[in-house]
């Protein structure tokens, strides 16, 4: 694909736009709940047991801390400034055998998401990374969903509203096709090109037999490749029940996404073979508005609608002596989040350990 071609879509597809651009109509219903709220961080309390309620730059350790051990992958935290002997013996101790997954414990769009295959790539991996991260066992499970939850406080049932099935990006063989050819003739892949080349630098001059399926990231982030599917026809009360009874172990969970890994729908509907990746809270993006056919007024309505029920729940939050974070507070806040992660993009564009 031409850089003239994939231009022209990115153009013409307002899912391929910068977020702030996407955003930048709802800046006014921002501010319409920020007066009507008496506060600009209107969502800082909905889910009071997440750092600013999981808008941006909270800990994952957070969150898989008030969840069922059992919930959720079996999970250790490395600080930054380990050294590889002090990693190995957790490992040990732990009993981790390889592959398995690390990630910032501060984290965001799938930055520092690798799968770790073998020894040598840890020792890398903790000697380039200088924050503290996460090693967690490999999920098989087939399938990825996220499901979008939002539960009023001092009810006890809530309602899921998006409900998507992941599928990484991927490139399939043709038999005569290099993998960077097929890299640059994948439509999302194309506009990631240099760092498909960073991170699949010892395989890109490979031939792909023909129908072979060759996955460039395991990162479900759309922003990183993957495509969703959406399934709001299958939301229905088991699916929801499920998620009620989640939601209640983690108590103050109010709203936000669940990214799941599961064996299948109808055994994620039982509850059973499922295991929880991670939960994003306030911050989170109703990704079901992606790769639906939604046009972008529709997306703007979705979008519209979420904030609307997280100004309602910090109201209800805020009578149960929940506050909300000051203005000045949440902007420090923010801005450290934001250097921080100009870190991580850096060294994740630089990181030469393929996922």
């Amino acid at each position: 694909m031409t850089s003239s071609k994939i231009g022209k879509n990115r153009s013409l597809n307002w899912e391929k736009w910068p977020f702030w651009l996407i955003y930048s109509p709802l800046v006014f219903v921002w501010i319409y709940y920020a007066v009507k709220a008496r506060t600009f961080w209107f969502m800082s309390n909905i889910n009071p047991t997440l750092e600013f309620s999981g808008f941006e730059g909270e800990p994952k350790k957070e969150m898989y801390l008030q969840l069922p051990k059992a919930d959720y992958p079996k999970t250790i935290y490395i600080d930054g400034d380990s050294s590889f002997a002090q990693v190995k013996e957790m490992l040990l101790d732990n009993g981790f055998s390889y592959p398995f997954i690390v990630k910032p414990d501060i984290g965001m769009q799938g930055l520092l998401f690798r799968k770790i295959n073998e020894e040598a790539e840890l020792v890398h991996y903790n000697l380039f990374v200088p924050v503290n991260y996460l090693i967690q066992d490999l999920v098989e499970l087939p399938l990825e969903f996220s499901v979008f939850y939002i539960r009023y406080p001092g009810e006890k049932k809530g309602r899921i509203t998006g409900f998507i099935q992941k599928e990484y990006m991927a490139v399939t063989g043709d038999g005569k096709s290099t993998l960077l050819q097929l890299i640059r003739s994948h439509p999302k892949a194309a506009l990631r090109t240099a760092e498909m080349k960073t991170k699949h630098e010892k395989r890109l001059n490979e031939v792909l037999a023909k129908d072979e399926k060759f996955i460039l990231s395991i990162a479900g982030n759309h922003n990183r490749g993957a495509r969703f599917i959406n399934l709001d026809e299958l939301i229905d009360e088991p699916l929801c029940s499920v998620f009620d009874a989640i939601g209640r172990t983690a108590n103050e969970f109010h709203y936000g996404r669940y990214d799941v890994k599961c064996t299948s729908i109808e055994d994620l509907k039982m509850g059973k073979n499922l295991s929880i990746l991670e939960f994003n809270g306030s911050g989170a993006e109703p990704n079901h508005i992606y790769d639906c056919g939604m046009s972008y007024a529709e997306a703007l309505s979705e979008i519209m609608i979420h904030w609307k029920a997280m100004y309602q729940i910090g109201c209800i939050n805020k009578k149960r002596g929940f506050s909300y974070w000051g203005f000045v507070k949440g902007c420090r806040y923010l801005i450290n989040a934001k250097k921080f992660f100009s870190k991580l993009r850096a060294y994740d564009i630089n990181m030469d350990v393929e996922n």
